[in-house]
């Protein structure tokens, strides 16, 4: 990939994602709010504030559907396909190592990608009501918070001196407990 190219893709998606983000935001500053502003929610998030406005919000919720396909399905839809094409050539290799390797460092990847793009897709493409609003607020921690915690954990799995560090501290730990 050459640096334009990349370029390209970070300067368009910058700005496909302000285009959209934007237009939900100007829909929703016309909205009447009621006076009770306590947003029941780890950080201040799109739903938990639409569930705040007093006004229909029939439309911002179409608009929000659609947007979440383009910004959210869409480019998670683009991964897995874009994996697929990885799995074919990765079974071409000849070399049963490498066509472990390889997979080792993919499967890691995808992963995380799938914990990622799961959680928003379940938090904010599925519909909502009074109960789901309360369990998509724990369920945004796996996006917050769980997905970045297991990104290094995931990575620094697959160095040997860590694995090996882990097995003799399992080793320990399991000694311990026959012991005691």
């Amino acid at each position: 990939m050459s640096p334009d190219l990349c370029l390209q893709l970070v300067i368009g998606s910058w700005f496909l994602d302000t285009l959209l983000s934007s237009s939900e935001f100007f829909f929703l500053i016309q909205f009447d709010f009621c006076f009770f502003n306590y947003i029941d929610h780890f950080f201040c998030d799109f739903g938990p504030i639409v569930e705040l406005a007093t006004s229909d919000t029939s439309n911002l919720l179409v608009q929000d559907f659609v947007n979440c396909f383009l910004e959210i399905f869409f480019p998670f839809a683009f991964i897995i396909m874009t994996y697929l094409c990885i799995f074919f050539t990765i079974v071409n290799i000849s070399s049963t190592y490498s066509r472990r390797k390889t997979f080792s460092t993919c499967s890691s990847h995808l992963t995380t990608v799938c914990v990622y793009y799961g959680t928003l897709i379940t938090v904010y493409m599925a519909p909502s009501n009074e109960s789901t609003s309360n369990t998509n607020k724990y369920r945004s921690l796996l996006y917050i918070v769980v997905t970045p915690v297991m990104n290094p954990i995931i990575y620094s799995l697959r160095n040997n001196e860590i694995k090996r560090a882990i097995q003799k501290m399992m080793s320990r730990s399991f000694r311990n407990v026959w012991k005691g």
